[in-house]
């Protein structure tokens, strides 16, 4: 063991480690000796099994003719070192959605969702009881549609930023749309409810329960206006993709009164780092969000409390970088 040597940054820092191991015999050397390091140094003389988060930050250890070798860690979630198992692999974000065609649950989440937009509006109509009652609900609808725009806006920023395809409940959203970064003409191809039924079948239960309440003309047209407006806002996304000429020109003057997100407005946040103009029902709300910095201002409160960091901070990864047109080829 006299010619046993230890590579590493620091000779300094490892002078004691050295003496130690030198009274290691070498026969268990190469499955019981394992270091780690984190701001600094220490040697466990046991075999250990490591999270994916540590093996990020663990070092390469080889053992070849009594040498210890200490590198810096891979980029990749694997260790090369043959007696340590890491299995911290994850898809690719944005292939596990890859479907483009409707199913036969789709279709029948879309229909209910229809069914109960449909019932809480007809509810509102019916709840009219007097002259008053019908600009009321007026101003209530339009106050929904508005609010829907903002809705999206900070639901599209949150899955845009925090989690990823494992993420309970959300995961299948998250992954689609890192999907749609990468391909964004995609959402052209897909079939109308493919499109619609994730968003229709939360507010299938919504609208439901609504419809069990006694009838109120204002917040019956509120909640009915808000959760259409939500739910169809993947297909307004959609036409946000299609080029003019493929669009019917009711939803191309729509575009163009604001009415609906137009291309223009929605093409600046397929934009490394994908940080800005959110919002998918109209869009009205995407210069207020931005010029105020509300998102980043949001950012750096939930990184301050809890140390989370959206993904727009870093550098854009190859995962999100767009491949193909913008538009339906």
């Amino acid at each position: 063991m006299a010619n046993t040597n230890i590579q590493l940054c620091s000779r300094r820092q490892m002078s004691f480690y050295s003496r130690q191991l030198l009274n290691v015999d070498t026969s268990i050397q190469s499955n019981m000796i394992s270091i780690r390091y984190f701001c600094k140094f220490s040697i466990i003389f046991k075999p250990m099994q490591f999270s994916s988060k540590q093996s990020k930050i663990l070092p390469k250890v080889a053992t070849q003719d009594n040498v210890i070798h200490v590198t810096e860690p891979a980029s990749s979630h694997e260790s090369s070192h043959p007696n340590m198992n890491f299995q911290s692999k994850k898809s690719e974000m944005g292939l596990t959605d890859s479907s483009l065609e409707s199913t036969w649950a789709h279709r029948a989440w879309l229909a209910i969702g229809c069914g109960a937009m449909v019932a809480v509006m007809a509810k509102s109509i019916i709840a009219i009881d007097s002259s008053e009652s019908i600009p009321l609900g007026l101003i209530s609808a339009y106050i929904g549609y508005v609010l829907a725009d903002l809705a999206t806006g900070i639901y599209h920023w949150g899955i845009d930023n925090y989690g990823d395809a494992d993420t309970p409940i959300f995961g299948p959203q998250i992954d689609g749309f890192q999907g749609h970064h990468k391909r964004p003409w995609t959402i052209t191809k897909r079939q109308f409810a493919n499109n619609i039924h994730a968003l229709a079948r939360p507010a299938s239960f919504i609208l439901g329960a609504f419809v069990l309440l006694p009838g109120n003309t204002t917040v019956d047209a509120f909640v009915g206006a808000m959760t259409s407006c939500v739910v169809f806002s993947q297909q307004f996304h959609g036409w946000a993709h299609s080029k003019k000429r493929q669009l019917p020109k009711l939803v191309v003057g729509l575009q163009e009164k604001g009415i609906l997100v137009s291309r223009l407005n929605h093409a600046a946040h397929h934009r490394a780092p994908y940080d800005n103009n959110y919002c998918i029902v109209s869009g009205m709300w995407n210069p207020v969000l931005d010029n105020s910095k509300f998102f980043k201002k949001l950012e750096v409160f939930i990184y301050s409390r809890w140390g989370v960091r959206p993904r727009c901070w870093d550098e854009t990864s190859t995962e999100w970088l767009q491949d193909g047109s913008y538009f339906e080829d």
